[in-house]
């Protein structure tokens, strides 16, 4: 049973930002201090990427639990239950529609959960973020292989006679 009537419940969850939010704000702050710049909210490109990093081919998607329907600790409200999970389905095959969309595009993608940012691994959720930013830059110069095909060229092509070649000073 809900604790607010319907009109307070409604005022309440009207007030919830999707954007510019606590988290989102954590990383940026983050990113922005270690020396990374980046555009945030782009919404030319699908799901519209919290935090896009364009040098580094990266677009970072900073999700609640809640309405991302996080496995590990998102959860389904009593109230009306149906109408929220098939919600929050929707908004999961939603975001994994834009996040292959992304991959399509040529970029890649990074998710940080809320529960993520929370003080006890906050520290190591932002190290990890800034060691996969960096290996994706890193990738961008791996040098490609290519492997070529060496044809042995007729005898009669080369250039001087085989002959015996003596040891000595030159």
């Amino acid at each position: 049973m809900d604790i607010w009537d319907k009109k307070k419940r409604s005022a309440v969850m009207a007030r919830i930002k999707s954007k510019d939010t606590k988290p989102e704000w954590l990383v940026r702050r983050y990113l922005y201090h270690r020396g990374y710049r980046y555009r945030k909210n782009v919404k030319g490109m699908p799901g519209t990427p919290d935090i896009v990093l364009r040098k580094y081919g990266i677009a970072i998607f900073i999700h609640g639990c809640f309405w991302h329907g996080h496995e590990a600790d998102g959860h389904i409200p009593h109230t009306n239950s149906a109408y929220w999970q098939k919600k929050i389905e929707r908004n999961k095959i939603r975001d994994e529609h834009n996040k292959e969309a992304l991959r399509r595009m040529g970029w890649r993608v990074i998710t940080i959960w809320e529960c993520q940012l929370k003080p006890a691994v906050r520290e190591q959720t932002l190290h990890e973020l800034e060691y996969w930013i960096n290996h994706a830059y890193l990738e961008k110069f791996k040098p490609i292989r290519q492997t070529y095909e060496i044809k042995e060229q007729p005898l009669s092509q080369v250039a001087e006679e085989a002959g015996e070649y003596k040891k000595g000073k030159a």
